[in-house]
């Protein structure tokens, strides 16, 4: 089991996605994401494997809920700053995990 506080480490943040263009050197099929955390965050990056389920298109304009302080991570030559959170439904594909209703881009989970 982990303490509350380790729970507190890890900084989940509510951000709307701004811009969806494939990643076409990942071994996985994903999209490179750019995405809005507001004024204190500012905007993101991350290659997500949701091409399962998400046209780009209906990406865009979607809030999304990613961990903001993990060190940036390159994947098939780029670079994801953020790591969007998901969880597989039983075909394998990625399910995003978003709020139900909107919150201001940047709002913390807690």
């Amino acid at each position: 089991m982990i303490a509350y506080d380790d729970f507190l480490r890890v900084d989940v943040r509510a951000g709307t996605i701004l811009a969806v263009e494939p990643l076409p050197k990942a071994r996985k099929p994903a999209y490179a994401l750019r995405i809005d955390f507001g004024a204190e965050l500012g905007e993101r990056r991350s290659s997500a494997q949701i091409t399962g389920r998400y046209a780009p298109a209906d990406l865009v304009g979607t809030q999304v809920c990613a961990v903001v302080n993990f060190p940036p991570k390159r994947i098939a030559g780029f670079e994801s700053e953020v790591l969007v959170l998901g969880m597989d439904d039983d075909a394998g594909n990625v399910v995003l995990v978003r709020p139900t209703f909107p919150v201001p881009n940047g709002r913390r989970l807690y």
